[in-house]
C-alpha cells in the first residue's frame, strides 16, 4: 500500500518530521512518501497562509509521480481537502478530521491543543464542516508558532501540557494534537495529563489504510463529483 502525505507549506524539516510520524503509525507493507509544495508560506498560521497553502498543495496533487492508494493531508485546519477529493481517484484523509472522529470513540468531548490562538476559529470552522464541530470543548493555543516546534523538546512539551489542562477545564476528555508538526507528542503529553491523546497524522495515516483495505474511496455522487473539463491556469513557476 502507498500513501502520499502532503505537508501544507514549504519547510522541508517540518515535511521530513511529519512523514516520521507517519512511517511510525503505519503498518507493515505500508510506503510512506512525503511530499513538500513548491510554493507558498513557509508556515500556515491564518486564514491568508491557510489558502495560499491549499492553492499549493492542489498544485502538487495533481503533478504527483507515480500511482498512490491513498493521499494523506498535513495541515491541521487548513483549506484544499474538499478540493482534493474532486481531484484525485483514491481516498483522501485529512488529519483534522481524521483525529477528531478518532477522539469522538474515545470519550464524549475532545479538545484540540495548537499553536497560536489565531488559528482558533480556522480548526472550528474545519471540524464543523467535517461534522464533528459539536463534540469539540475548546480549541486552546499554546502560544507557540508552527516553526517553535522544532525548538526545545521540553519547552514545547511543557506548553502543551499546559494547554491541555486549559481544554480539560473546559470539558474535554481526549486531547488531540493540532498541528502536523505536534507527531511525536501525544505520548508525554498523555502521560502528563492521564488523558487519550490523538496525533492527527498516526490517525489519518491509519484510517487511510483501512479505506484502502475496504476498498472504499470518495463517492462521485453530488458534493464531491469530478471537477468539470475546462481551461485552468496553474502558478506559472509549476511545470504541467
Amino acid at each position: 500500500m502507498r500513501i502520499a502525505v502532503t505537508n501544507c507549506n514549504t519547510t522541508t524539516a517540518m515535511t521530513e518530521r511529519i512523514v516520521r510520524g507517519a512511517r511510525t503509525a503505519a503498518g507493515p507493507g505500508t510506503l510512506i512518501t512525503g511530499h513538500t509544495p513548491d510554493w507558498g508560506p513557509a508556515s500556515a498560521e491564518g486564514w491568508l497562509d491557510s489558502y495560499l497553502s491549499a492553492a499549493a498543495v492542489l498544485d502538487l496533487l495533481r503533478r504527483l509521480e507515480g500511482p498512490v492508494d491513498a493521499v494523506v493531508m498535513a495541515g491541521f485546519g487548513e483549506h484544499g481537502r474538499e478540493g482534493a477529493r474532486e481531484l484525485l481517484d483514491v481516498p483522501v484523509v485529512d488529519i483534522t478530521e481524521a483525529a477528531a472522529h478518532l477522539a469522538c470513540l474515545l470519550g464524549r468531548r475532545y479538545g484540540v491543543v495548537t499553536t497560536l490562538d489565531r488559528t482558533a476559529g480556522q480548526i472550528q470552522d474545519s471540524l464543523h464542516t467535517a461534522g464533528v464541530g459539536q463534540n469539540c470543548a475548546a480549541v486552546v493555543g499554546t502560544g507557540l508558532a508552527v516553526l517553535d516546534l522544532d525548538e526545545d523538546s521540553d519547552l514545547v512539551t511543557g506548553a502543551f501540557v499546559a494547554a491541555g489542562r486549559r481544554a480539560m477545564a473546559a470539558g474535554a476528555e481526549v486531547l488531540v494534537l493540532g498541528c502536523a508538526g505536534m507527531t511525536g507528542l501525544e505520548r508525554g503529553v498523555s502521560a502528563a495529563l492521564g488523558l487519550p491523546v490523538v496525533d492527527g497524522v498516526g490517525a489519518a495515516v491509519r484510517l487511510a489504510e483501512s479505506l484502502v483495505a475496504l476498498g472504499l474511496t470518495t463517492s462521485r455522487s453530488g458534493g464531491y463529483a469530478k471537477p468539470l473539463p475546462k481551461h485552468r491556469t496553474w502558478h506559472p513557476r509549476s511545470p504541467g
